[in-house]
């Protein structure tokens, strides 16, 4: 197709590349982007067409016979992300992350900045959630962290230190919870009383994170929860609901959940190594 033919000639200039090095560190580039970037949009692209069509009223048998595939392919395509959508929610997600007071400032001037780690948890999760077609947004929480839980699609980073209010509210749960000891922050499974903690504020190679969904304060519904001990934790347990968000929909579907995930990452690159789940997801009704 004619509006693809700079893509061809790219890829011809590619192979062209004499140094084999070059040519395979240029190719390993070209990938990344289109696997992370490119197909996403296409797939989006594609399943809103086809949707567009369905309302229209065209039948999925012609739907097929137009794109030169089976029926049972478009069917495929109305399916991709539908087990995501019904997790996060229908429409525009909200991902709102706690910001703290901006420290050695030489003016009087008020500012707030959000960690490294927690910004690539929040792109993290807007890139996972573009590739399941959901739009989102991230919403920076300054002090005194009072963000605004009643509303439908959200997701929420930090943890109580930042946002002191979601506390009270993580409080509820009879499972799960965090505690603030003499020798610094802890998650607690309160059925085993097993204590997951990460002491210290540098970087740390072991840290924990609460992941759940609770419910709202005026009862009208609920909203996700993500947060590490430590800004590690909150990376690796955004990266784990990523990538367990279908298999997670299939266990718990939309009921007030909760469970702690041990985040192990490179004290020095600050890569997140390994995610694996610490304790049994819990449920409940209310």
């Amino acid at each position: 197709m004619e509006m693809f033919s700079p893509v061809h000639k790219s890829l011809e200039n590619l192979r062209s590349v004499e140094s084999p090095l070059e040519r395979a560190k240029l190719a390993h580039e070209a990938v990344e982007y289109l696997t992370d970037t490119v197909i996403p949009d296409l797939y989006l692209t594609r399943l809103s067409a086809v949707e567009a069509l369905i309302s229209g009223g065209m039948p999925q048998r012609q739907i097929a016979e137009e794109l030169n595939v089976s029926r049972g392919r478009v069917s495929q395509m109305l399916r991709q992300g539908k087990e995501e959508k019904a997790f996060f929610g229908d429409g525009r997600i909200t991902i709102a992350v706690g910001a703290k007071p901006e420290s050695n400032r030489a003016d009087s001037a008020q500012k707030f900045v959000i960690s490294s780690q927690a910004m690539q948890a929040a792109q993290t999760l807007i890139d996972g959630m573009r590739s399941f077609g959901l739009d989102s947004v991230m919403e920076q929480v300054p002090p005194p962290g009072n963000v605004n839980l009643n509303r439908k699609n959200l997701l929420v980073m930090t943890s109580p230190r930042l946002l002191p209010f979601l506390g009270q509210v993580v409080a509820s749960d009879p499972n799960i919870g965090f505690e603030e000891r003499s020798e610094g922050w802890c998650l607690i499974d309160r059925e085993s009383g097993q204590v997951y903690s990460a002491p210290g504020e540098a970087s740390h190679q072991k840290d924990f994170a609460y992941i759940g969904r609770l419910p709202r304060p005026d009862g009208n519904g609920t909203f996700l929860y993500v947060a590490g001990i430590h800004s590690e934790g909150t990376l690796g347990g955004a990266q784990w609901l990523i990538d367990n968000v279908s298999s997670l929909y299939g266990r718990v579907k939309n009921r007030i959940f909760s469970t702690i995930v041990q985040v192990e990452s490179n004290s020095e690159t600050e890569e997140i190594t390994q995610v694996q789940p610490v304790t049994k997801i819990f449920q409940r009704k209310s």
